[in-house]
């Protein structure tokens, strides 16, 4: 409540209706504000306060969904091209949609720690794969 006091009120009144003023009123209590609370938490891309606190809530899930399937096809058309086209040297890798709270460096496998395969290492095992 003492970080983010204005996102928290807003977040009351748009979501619930709830005037924080009533917690000094005494129309509403602290119990209720946290009950309230742990219901903003849940609604990621919408919440002001959620989005002050973390910028990654800025999407939903179904966002990062579509920037990983966005990705994922991206990935797919560069593989098939470097595969099959005779002279590809000028078709620059593809960037991945950035996410809220990355930085340009730090992609989606940075975060979670997996290592992803060199773009040579894609092309030269689908380039064995049309030689079976």
């Amino acid at each position: 409540m003492q970080e983010y006091p204005d996102e928290l009120e807003a977040d009351l009144l748009e979501f619930f209706g709830v005037d924080l003023l009533d917690l000094w009123r005494g129309r509403l209590s602290i119990r209720r504000v946290g009950v309230l609370i742990k219901s903003l938490m849940k609604k990621p891309g919408r919440s002001s306060l959620l989005q002050a606190m973390d910028e990654r809530a800025r999407w939903s899930d179904s966002d990062y969904i579509l920037a990983r399937a966005s990705d994922a096809l991206e990935l797919s058309n560069y593989i098939a091209i470097k595969v099959n086209a005779e002279d590809t040297k000028d078709i620059p890798f593809p960037e991945p949609l950035p996410r809220p709270g990355e930085t340009e460096d730090e992609g989606p496998a940075e975060k979670s720690g997996q290592e992803m395969s060199s773009p040579q290492e894609i092309i030269s095992f689908f380039g064995q794969m049309n030689n079976l």
